[in-house]
């Protein structure tokens, strides 16, 4: 059994996700389950309130994938920290393979949204101004795209939901605290400080 100043002394100094990749996290992870919720709800807004919702519904799918277009530019300018070496070789790859699909799903599922929204002869409404591309209400477009949008965002839930039980099951099961990696806490940038001053 560690110390409590060994163990102090681990935590201080083990790797963690920038500043930036953790807000960037935490900001679509919260906007993903809106726009999920939103989504599942579809038929039962009132027809009154119902393009209103739509358009709420769009507007943050458009802002997500914004952000899934920044962040992977955020990773690729900004390599991920390593994983601790008690990880093993499978999940290490499983893990890969995990934030690859994430990554091309939360890409494409609103990418699909939006030519539905916009060949059902919607116009983006944000408040201020509106973006209307002039597009005609065409079924056999909007028809299946829509199947699609739906079949990959339930996709994208499950995908979800394996991510978030790994994280537990490391956090819970393993204790390795590979989910202190990603979650916002104070001292987070005390601690890359130290991991940039003990670097040679």
């Amino acid at each position: 059994m560690s110390s409590p100043v060994r163990q102090a002394a681990r935590t201080s100094v083990e790797p963690r996700y920038t500043h930036a990749a953790v807000v960037l996290h935490w900001v679509m992870a919260v906007l993903i389950v809106v726009v999920g919720v939103l989504g599942l709800l579809h038929d039962s807004w009132p027809r009154g309130s119902q393009a209103l919702w739509i358009n709420v519904h769009a507007l943050i799918g458009l802002l997500v994938w914004v952000l899934i277009v920044v962040r992977l530019w955020w990773r690729r300018t900004h390599p991920p920290p390593a994983l601790p070496p008690e990880v093993g070789v499978l999940p290490r790859r499983l893990s890969s393979a995990v934030h690859l699909l994430l990554y091309l799903f939360v890409f494409v599922t609103p990418l699909l949204g939006i030519v539905t929204f916009i060949w059902h002869g919607r116009a983006f409404d944000f408040g201020l101004f509106r973006v209307d591309f002039g597009v005609h209400k065409n079924r056999a477009i909007f028809h299946p795209t829509e199947d699609i949008h739906g079949y990959l965002a339930y996709t994208l839930f499950a995908l979800i939901g394996i991510h978030v039980l790994t994280a537990f099951w490391h956090q819970f099961v393993r204790r390795d605290r590979l989910l202190q990696r990603m979650w916002p806490a104070p001292g987070g940038d005390a601690a890359r400080s130290t991991i940039r001053a003990s670097r040679p």
